[in-house]
């Protein structure tokens, strides 16, 4: 028997207990660690990152997660330089609420996002935006619900729009699911690349209910360190890259999938407020998956 063998076999009671590493354990095992852990879609392929290092792929077309946290608002990135693959950088701009710029921002191009030169079509490639959207989510793998938290932070063409039934946006997603009266933490996600999409794109639809053991357990990762640092730094923090500008100014060009793309997608709108109507009735959660899965 190997030296570790033991440690692949069930932990005892009292150790599946524990909610996380203690702080001797975490100091020696030194900076990588407990590091972050992040899902990337680059190349149109699943990427498991561990501190920035790629540690997996998959290269199946889609992969099932349960979402258990969401950044409050759509953030903004901005790169003054050229993209070059493998050299990672903190970017120059970058809006947590998509309203202004953070005010760690090394390089903030305009005192809101809205009157940002930036911002308007035409400042990046072709038609668009040298500022980019993206929207950070905290999601665990169906299959290891209390397991690992990843980071997972999608391009503005993955979260807006209309989409079809089944093949869903982000936000048209989350609308979907909200108008049943079911939680998103409560249904296990089907993440599919969009292989009509010249870059990588992501389309949403729901698999099944989880059981109530893993419900409550979803709940409960949505409230963990991981989950929270996960929907609240860039992708550059968790990394640890340079923060420093290592590429000359340029028009940006296509980055990672998570922090530019290529196609210029539909906004957020403001809207006037509409008067509140009443609910729908609720229905059948079973249901509810039927008529999705007839759709």
């Amino acid at each position: 028997m190997s030296e570790l063998a033991m440690l692949d076999q069930k932990l005892p009671a009292h150790l599946r207990s524990l909610e996380a590493l203690d702080e001797t354990t975490k100091a020696l095992m030194g900076s990588s660690g407990g590091g972050s852990k992040r899902i990337s879609i680059e190349g149109g392929v699943w990427r498991m990152l561990v501190n920035g290092n790629e540690v997996a792929r998959n290269e199946e077309r889609s992969m099932n997660v349960v979402i258990v946290a969401a950044a409050p608002k759509v953030s903004r990135t901005f790169y003054a330089g050229v993209y070059k693959k493998g050299v990672a950088t903190a970017p120059d701009c970058w809006s947590a609420d998509g309203d202004k710029p953070d005010v760690t921002a090394k390089a903030p191009q305009a005192k809101t996002c809205a009157s940002c030169p930036q911002n308007i079509k035409g400042s990046g490639q072709g038609d668009s935006r040298a500022c980019r959207f993206s929207q950070r989510l905290a999601v665990v793998l169906e299959n290891d619900v209390g397991g690992d938290v990843y980071q997972l932070t999608l391009p503005s063409q993955s979260i807006f729009g209309e989409g079809e039934a089944g093949k869903w946006p982000l936000q048209m997603y989350a609308k979907m699911i909200g108008s049943k009266g079911v939680p998103i933490t409560a249904v296990v996600t089907e993440m599919r690349f969009d292989t009509d999409s010249s870059t990588p794109k992501l389309t949403f639809k729901p698999a099944r209910f989880l059981e109530t053991d893993d419900f409550n357990l979803a709940l409960e990762q949505g409230k963990t360190d991981a989950a929270i640092k996960a929907i609240t730094m860039t992708v550059a923090q968790m990394d640890g890259v340079d923060s420093k500008p290592a590429l000359e100014n340029s028009k940006p060009e296509v980055a990672e999938a998570e922090e530019v793309e290529e196609v210029e997608s539909a906004e957020p709108v403001k809207r006037t407020a509409k008067k509140e109507e009443a609910p729908a009735p609720k229905k059948n959660l079973n249901k509810i998956l039927e008529e999705w899965d007839d759709e």
